[in-house]
Order: structure tokens, then sequence, then C-alpha cells
């Protein structure tokens, strides 16, 4: 398979242009050249918002290609234009946040979504992905199409500070804030396994929109947490903290306690009770959380410790002063 991959040097991208490579397709890469392509890959360079700086993109032909973009949607619909008698099938990287606040806890694909511009300049999260979809649709119709709604992505090279902030907490040791209720259940996706999926249904013709997140429940907030602990090997004592106590404290679900939002609400809803029995039906395999965490600990520590933090996320974890002050101590 011919995959042209825009972006591929971070996170996501960087697991599609892995996993691509191991199964041994051609893999073109476009991006702005700030960071080496994956060995193997041929790397095309521009940047997609300067004018001509699709140009590398005018010539080639390929099975499909994958879009990672999170800004302005008319980004998204240059490239679809300029590819869409060049390139079999758009697989546009998209979000579950495009989908009309609050979604209710089982909500599938058919849920309302955003308002969205195709050729809008970057306005929020959730109207830019949701233009970045209709972008693709616009070019490539609904059969050509492939919109991966992912909710949240752990694993390797994560840079937006999720589960590399836990690692790094818990590393520490010590008196732990651990956001109750322990069996609270998670719904994430490891980004390799999204990888492998998407690399599945670009080889199966998949066209449509696809929730693409792990069954609820495919781990608990003491399985994360615990599995933190024993692959860290630290000393770090878990203490499980009801949820209006942490809320009474001022601490931000989701930002501040990274991954855990409280339960019975609109946010735990959307986040974490997503009915994605499409994706599973159509082959997505979630790995244990134990092999995610451990996976993750080691590139961590190959790079120093240190995960690379997006510039357009903000920036994870709570206090020190306040969890000591919520904890007691």
């Amino acid at each position: 398979m011919r995959l042209l991959l825009l972006g591929g040097t971070e996170f996501a991208g960087r697991a599609v242009a892995e996993r691509a490579l191991a199964r041994g397709w051609e893999l073109t890469v476009f991006n702005r050249g700030n960071n080496p392509v994956p060995e193997g890959a041929t790397a095309l360079t521009g940047d997609r918002t300067a004018p001509g700086g699709l140009d590398a993109l005018a010539e080639g032909e390929w099975d499909a290609v994958v879009d990672t973009w999170s800004h302005a949607p008319r980004a998204v619909q240059d490239a679809a234009r300029l590819l869409e008698d060049r390139v079999g099938r758009y697989v546009y990287i998209s979000s579950c946040s495009v989908y009309t606040w609050a979604p209710p806890a089982g909500y599938d694909e058919s849920a309302p979504v955003v308002e969205g511009e195709p050729g809008a300049d970057a306005t929020d999260y959730a109207a830019d992905k949701r233009g970045g979809e209709l972008a693709a649709l616009e070019s490539f119709g609904p059969d050509r199409s492939l919109l991966v709604r992912a909710g949240l992505l752990l694993g390797p090279y994560e840079n937006v500070g999720r589960l590399p902030w836990w690692l790094s907490r818990i590393a520490r040791g010590g008196p732990t804030l651990a956001p109750g209720p322990r069996e609270l259940p998670l719904q994430y996706v490891d980004v390799r396994d999204m990888a492998d999926w998407i690399l599945d249904g670009i080889e199966a013709g998949l066209s449509g929109p696809y929730n693409m997140m792990s069954p609820q429940g495919h781990a608990t907030m003491g399985e994360l947490l615990e599995a933190v602990v024993d692959v860290v090997g630290s000393d770090a004592e878990l203490r499980w903290t009801a949820p209006q106590v942490i809320l009474d404290a001022g601490i931000e679900p989701w930002t501040q306690l990274p991954v855990w939002v409280p339960p019975a609400t609109d946010m735990h809803d959307a986040l974490h009770a997503a009915d994605v029995s499409r994706a599973v039906a159509t082959g997505l395999r979630c790995r244990p959380v134990r092999e995610t965490v451990a996976d993750t600990w080691d590139w961590l520590r190959s790079i120093g410790g240190e995960a690379p933090q997006r510039p357009d996320r903000p920036r994870k974890g709570v206090d020190p002063e306040v969890e000591a002050k919520v904890l007691g101590l």
C-alpha cells in the first residue's frame, strides 16, 4: 500500500508512520521539516498554512492519505482538493469533541454534531475538527472518507501530558492524591492500537465516522494508577479521595488530574461512555493497560524523563501544595 501521511513526526502521526513501515507499506511523510521523518519513509517538505505550501504534493499518487490536522479547516480543504484525483481514500483523525455538548452516555456516531465550515480559519477545537471532517467529505465524498473520532489517546510519544504526568508524579513517591472512585470506568485508546485499526480500515475500504476508544471499562482509574505504581516501582501510596472533596478543593478534572472526570457527570458521559461497537466490530483491539503504561514509561525514561508538550495544549497536573492540602499533609 502507498500511504501519504500529513504530519507524522509526533504522537498519533508517528504511531501511524511506524506501524505502516512495519507492514512494509510505501510511506511518504509531508511536514514542515522541523522533525526528522521515520527511517524508511520518503520526506516531502512544506507548510500547508503558507502560500504555495502544498507544492511538494503537486505530483504523486497514493492509496490513502492520513491527516491529523487540528487547526483551521481550510488547511484540510486545500489538501483534500489537491489530492482528490490522486488518492484513493482520505482518513481524517478527528475527535469525539465534534459531538454537540453534552452527548448522553452511550452515544454513537449518529449523535448530533457541532457546526463547522470546511473553508474556515481556526475558531475552537470542536468546530475546527468538524470543519476538517466536512472538508474531507467535500472532496472525497462519504464513500472515500474515513473519519476517526478519537477520544482519549495514550501511549508512547504522548505530547499532551496526561499519562506522562501520572508517571512522573508517581515516580516521586509518597502519599499521592488518587481521584476516586477506584472502580471508575475509563475509555481511552492506545495510539498504536488506533494506528493499527486505521491501517486495517484502509485495507478493508472502511468509510464514514467511527468513535475511536476502548469499550467502557477496558480499564478503571484504579487499574490505571496501580499499573503506574507497579511499572515505575515507586513507593507511592495511592490515597483514594472522593470526587466531591477534590472538586471542593478547586481542582479541575481532566487537566489538573489528567484522565479523571467525576462519575455521573456530563464530562464522564462524554469522555468515558461512548458506544464504540462500530469500531470493535471492524477490528479494534485494545492492549492491556499495563502494556500501555510500561511502554510509555520506557519511552519517557529513554528521553530523559520529560515528555514533549504541544504548545496549543494546556499543561497538566495539580500543584503539589494543593495536593498536600487535600491529603491533610
